[in-house]
């Protein structure tokens, strides 16, 4: 019975401790964005062929792909930054012609570490064979670095807005409690990104990447007190 009476006299000496330990809180989220101009590009591309015999339509697939990579390797563009996503062979029925048809593709991504050299690639694949572009991503060598920048500008967002709520009640906040990051967007194209030619195959650009941004945001408990602290 003495045990026992010792251990919640212990118990309620910790709960009326912790009950003292905890301080006032206002909590916010605070939002950081960085914008970049890029300089480089991600090229998803595939290469497709059909026809009625399989071995054909893998064949004239292969002498494409075979093209595209010894046209990179010509250009200097490094083995890793080129990549096979999958390849594919299928057996398709025309239900018109009540006849079967066999597809061969091949999907590749072209990583360029600089955005310059986009137009005169892209020409020379075209030229060697490819046949489809699935997608064109920007990007930028200082991701870190703007990750970074913007955890600092999400950090001092959840400051003003911490302030100007106390500010509110007439009171001010103190020191961080807790901090935590809850989203980063990536980067996200603020402009439009690929402009294709115009028919008449005049030439002249053909991609306007503008700006691309990063976004982080932060969950922030700072101390509340009152005003004359």
């Amino acid at each position: 019975m003495k045990k026992t009476s010792i251990l919640l006299a212990i118990l309620f000496t910790v709960v009326a401790f912790g009950q003292q330990q905890q301080k006032n809180t206002v909590t916010v989220t605070g939002e950081g964005t960085v914008y970049v101009v890029p300089d480089k590009v991600l090229i998803k591309a595939r290469i497709e062929h059909s026809g009625d015999s399989p071995a054909e339509v893998k064949r004239q697939n292969d002498e494409v792909v075979n093209n595209i990579f010894e046209y990179l390797e010509s250009q200097d563009i490094p083995s890793e930054n080129i990549r096979s996503e999958y390849i594919n062979l299928n057996k398709d029925y025309d239900y018109n012609l009540k006849e079967h048809k066999y597809s061969a593709n091949q999907a590749i991504s072209i990583q360029l570490d600089d955005l310059k050299k986009y137009e005169d690639i892209m020409s020379g694949l075209l030229g060697s064979g490819l046949n489809r572009i699935d997608g064109v991503q920007f990007q930028t060598s200082r991701k870190e670095e703007l990750k970074s920048e913007a955890r600092r500008q999400a950090m001092l967002n959840s400051k003003k807005k911490a302030n100007e709520l106390a500010q509110a009640l007439d009171q001010s906040i103190g020191s961080a409690v807790s901090i935590s990051e809850t989203e980063s967007n990536g980067f996200q194209p603020v402009a439009r990104m690929m402009e294709m030619k115009n028919d008449s195959g005049s030439g002249g650009q053909t991609i306007a990447p503008g700006e691309m941004e990063i976004t982080v945001k932060v969950n922030v408990s700072f101390e509340l007190g009152s005003s004359g602290k």
